[in-house]
């Protein structure tokens, strides 16, 4: 036998019996349906919570001060005043993997403007790159620029909550608010952002030059200050109180950056040049702030680094997990159909024996037979997976919209 007389021989057979061929394909539709429709949903979850992770500034790494020992008593993390504003600069300067770094110093405190008040859920002041480093951008308005940090103007940036509970309708830009006993002028409104991994609204929070904060509103950085200064209580609160060897460690800042109060900040908020390039940033942050903190080898950093790395890599690797596991339901669908193939085959087999013995006794040699059942076999696959595929497309576009689903083709 021709192989063109086997595949004619094994469609003539399928168009045969056609009900038994829809019902065969059906299974094998069926199984690559829910396996096409369940791998582009959760190819669309993946990508909806990498999106979600970058929001929340997956290249950002954060440095904060480390711990303060008084007594063999740990004051716990962030009560060390060693992470200072000269810090941020160093790591620019130094570290080839940092795109952007900013000092962060945090405030709490009533917001009020006319006859409304509000208390943010975060008060923070940074320098003119945090928005790029906290992946924000502006609604409106512009970002106060680095002469204004350096000349510690009371400008601000509020986000759309604090907008819409204190301003409603009216355009806030240019308005002056009070910090708490600060007035500062709105100079910009950020983008909305909404709630991030955590719940926390991130829209309800002011934004301000870091010089600012620390100068101005009282209780800024003032747990890390009054942690490292509880071992001098009894003596006068002077700077030396709150840096160890402070000429030797924190050297005089040839910067434009004025004085207020203590060079201390809350923490250090870094950028790197691409989510690969964050462990690399790590280790070229930690070089330089044993360098500049003058730490000699073997001793603990006075230091922490943190990066979103790990809670991205946890969030990724669960959607993965649940998407294996829909993939292996939808396998079981896939087999089952297999099985239904295999079971025609079988059955088509037992009832054409005389057919089968008929070719043999004309001169069919036994692969030529089994050529012709493969065929039957491959063409109702090939057909039922075609079929498959658009219905599983069809099934996750349809499921995304009733659903709100997030959905995305995973060739």
């Amino acid at each position: 036998m021709r192989k063109l007389a086997i595949v004619k021989s094994a469609l003539k057979s399928i168009l045969r019996n056609p009900m038994r061929t829809f019902l065969t394909t059906l299974g094998i539709v069926i199984g690559i349906a829910s396996v096409i429709a369940l791998m582009e949903i959760g190819n669309g979850a993946q990508q909806s919570l990498k999106k979600s992770i970058s929001t929340m500034g997956v290249n950002s790494i954060t440095v904060r001060p480390g711990a303060s020992m008084v007594g063999g008593v740990s004051s716990g993390s962030g009560s060390k005043a060693t992470i200072t504003a000269e810090d941020a600069e160093e790591i620019v300067k130094n570290c080839p993997s940092v795109k952007k770094a900013t000092p962060v110093v945090s405030a709490r405190g009533q917001v009020v403007y006319g006859g409304k008040n509000w208390v943010p859920f975060s008060i923070n002041g940074v320098n003119e790159d945090y928005l790029e480093i906290g992946s924000w951008s502006l609604d409106d308005g512009e970002m106060f620029t680095r002469r204004q940090v350096v000349g510690g103007a009371k400008v601000c940036l509020i986000g759309s909550t604090l907008k819409r509970e204190l301003f409603g309708a009216e355009n806030p830009l240019g308005k002056d608010i009070r910090i708490q006993n600060s007035i500062f002028k709105v100079i910009g409104v950020l983008k909305t952002k909404g709630a991030n991994m955590m719940g926390m609204d991130q829209d309800d929070c002011v934004i301000a030059p870091w010089t600012a904060v620390k100068a101005r509103l009282s209780g800024a950085g003032q747990s890390s200050i009054s942690a490292a200064g509880s071992s001098a209580a009894s003596s006068p609160v002077t700077t030396s109180s709150f840096y160890a060897s402070a000429a030797d460690k924190y050297p005089a800042s040839s910067s434009s950056l004025p004085p207020v109060r203590f060079r201390n900040v809350d923490s250090v908020s870094a950028w790197a040049n691409s989510p690969e390039s964050v462990a690399a940033a790590v280790s070229e942050i930690t070089e330089v702030l044993r360098r500049t903190h003058g730490l000699a080898d073997g001793a603990e950093d006075d230091f922490q680094i943190r990066t979103m790395s790990e809670f991205s890599d946890f969030l990724t690797g669960q959607t993965k997990t649940m998407t294996n596991l829909l993939l292996c339901v939808a396998f079981v669908s896939l087999i089952v159909g297999g099985v239904g193939i295999m079971n025609i085959m079988l059955v088509s087999v037992t009832e054409r024996t005389r057919e089968i013995g008929l070719r043999m006794a004309v001169g069919a040699k036994r692969r030529d037979i089994l050529r012709q059942f493969l065929v039957e076999a491959v063409v109702i696959c090939m057909l039922g997976g075609i079929v498959g595929i658009g219905v599983g497309h069809l099934s996750s576009r349809v499921l995304a919209g009733i659903m709100n689903w997030p959905s995305s083709i995973s060739y």
